[in-house]
């Protein structure tokens, strides 16, 4: 089971960053008032905008945090790079 950092555009056009090993069912979560991040309660989760696989939680973990002190257009480059794993190949979702 791989780990993916995800990061999914909010209904303010805000930018989420997160990880998970399912990132469907993550994002059904987080429409889900019961599950939902704490950053979802006065937005709305619109649509997941990027993924990237990796092969563990620590190395998810990182490049999460490493994703989040990114500036907003950094994050853009990346989201309009596409739906890319680290090897660079698409990711199924």
């Amino acid at each position: 089971m791989g780990w993916f950092v995800y990061m999914i555009e909010a209904s303010d056009g805000s930018l989420y960053t997160g990880i998970t090993t399912d990132v469907q069912r993550r994002f059904e979560e987080h429409r889900s008032p019961d599950k939902r991040a704490r950053y979802f309660r006065g937005r709305q989760p619109v649509e997941v905008v990027y993924t990237e696989s990796h092969p563990d939680r620590s190395s998810a973990l990182r490049r999460e945090s490493a994703i989040k002190n990114l500036s907003r257009n950094e994050k853009i480059g990346l989201i309009s790079q596409g739906v890319k794993s680290r090897r660079g190949a698409p990711v199924d979702m």
